[in-house]
């Protein structure tokens, strides 16, 4: 067996209605002054609400930082740095999507250290400690709450990454409850998201693992059989359990064995057009799945039981590997996501531009199973602008 590391958050708590014990948690990492950080978005929709009376219930005080947006630009986590580190807080609370919950990591981080933002990005370039950090996802897909990653728009169109063991939180808190109120497209998208971390991770070309690869499998299990009756019935609370603990699983699958061609093609598509990041990858799995068949067929076939037992296991791998690829599209527009980059505004006068953007993750492409070249990349741009395979 190849060597591996495997690294993940310290503690995963998955129980419905568990918020309400979030002020005894905050104790057990003797957190007294707490800073949440997260959007105007989940506060305008009163998802604040359950973690205000959890603290008010049990006269501790907090704090909050509100003004993250999507793909979080430098100015927004400094911003929130700055607020931190002026109120003296001992811990950071993350609550939200995967922006919100970057952005934590890094104010954790930043606010306990006398570190540049400039000065980290890259792999295991952070040298100082980060404050007690607990992370609460409200949606289930980017799996930042076991990842040790945080993404952060740099320009107008490029982004950069942190990347350090130190960024896992210690606590993971899943609690459906948070996601009742997620509109169907927001469900579906981000369940995508989560499928696309497991499917990427199992084929990643370089890191891939044995425990990636059980945790893979479990999350496309949890993800397939639940992301209908979650999108159609929004309402139903186990199944968004089941997705929230599927998108974790994913994440800890694609945090140590990395996500590769998918991503590489769909970060370009949010930098230029403002596309949310599930629904970027949704507009090119298919295609990119299509490129890797040739390298990976094999792989994608191990993984047809787990995503669906109407998936026909005779005949061979390349003929199940299809059937899987087939039985993604149809899901998709089961979901009634759309299906073409057309659709979304793309242009096929972008193409060349995001092309080329795509290329730059090269700490992507290198996970990919098979090699990608520029002219590849243009082709599985044009197939997604039309919604072909």
């Amino acid at each position: 067996m190849k060597p591996f590391i495997f690294s993940t958050t310290k503690s995963i708590i998955s129980e419905i209605g568990a918020i309400q014990r979030i002020a005894d948690i905050c104790s057990t990492l003797d957190i007294s002054k707490p800073l949440i950080i997260t959007d105007q978005g989940i506060v305008d929709v009163g998802l604040m609400q359950p973690l205000d009376t959890a603290f008010k219930n049990a006269g501790k005080e907090y704090f909050c930082f509100d003004q993250v947006v999507a793909d979080p630009p430098e100015h927004i986590v400094l911003s929130a740095v700055t607020y931190a580190k002026e109120l003296g807080v001992d811990g950071v609370i993350g609550f939200g999507g995967g922006s919100s919950l970057d952005t934590a990591k890094l104010v954790a981080l930043l606010a306990n250290s006398d570190e540049q933002l400039a000065d980290i990005y890259g792999v295991d370039a952070i040298r100082g400690k980060r404050l007690p950090l607990i992370l609460i996802p409200t949606t289930a897909g980017t799996g930042s709450e076991v990842t040790p990653i945080a993404i952060v728009t740099t320009g107008e169109t490029t982004k950069a990454g942190v990347v350090s063991a130190i960024l896992l939180p210690d606590i993971a808190l899943l609690d459906a409850s948070l996601t009742l109120g997620l509109p169907s497209h927001v469900t579906a998208a981000t369940g995508i998201d989560a499928m696309v971390h497991a499917i990427e991770a199992y084929t990643s070309a370089i890191k891939k693992n044995p425990y990636s690869d059980l945790l893979a499998k479990q999350a496309l299990t949890l993800l397939s059989s639940n992301i209908v009756e979650a999108t159609l019935n929004g309402s139903n609370v186990e199944a968004r359990q089941a997705m929230l603990f599927g998108a974790c699983l994913a994440g800890q699958a694609f945090a140590n064995s990395p996500v590769a061609a998918v991503h590489a093609l769909a970060y370009p598509l949010g930098g230029h057009f403002h596309i949310p990041h599930g629904l970027s990858n949704a507009l090119v799995l298919v295609q990119v799945m299509n490129f890797n068949l040739s390298h990976c067929a094999d792989l994608y076939a191990e993984l047809a039981p787990s995503i669906s037992d109407t998936i026909s296991l005779d005949g061979s791998n390349q003929q199940i590997a299809k059937a899987l690829i087939d039985f993604i599209t149809s899901l998709i527009k089961q979901l009634k996501l759309p299906v073409s980059l057309a659709a979304m505004g793309v242009g096929e006068t972008d193409i060349n531009t995001l092309a080329n953007d795509a290329m730059l993750q090269t700490r992507l492409l290198v996970n990919n199973p098979k090699p990608v070249t520029l002219d590849d990349v243009k082709q599985i741009y044009r197939q997604a602008h039309q919604g072909t395979d």
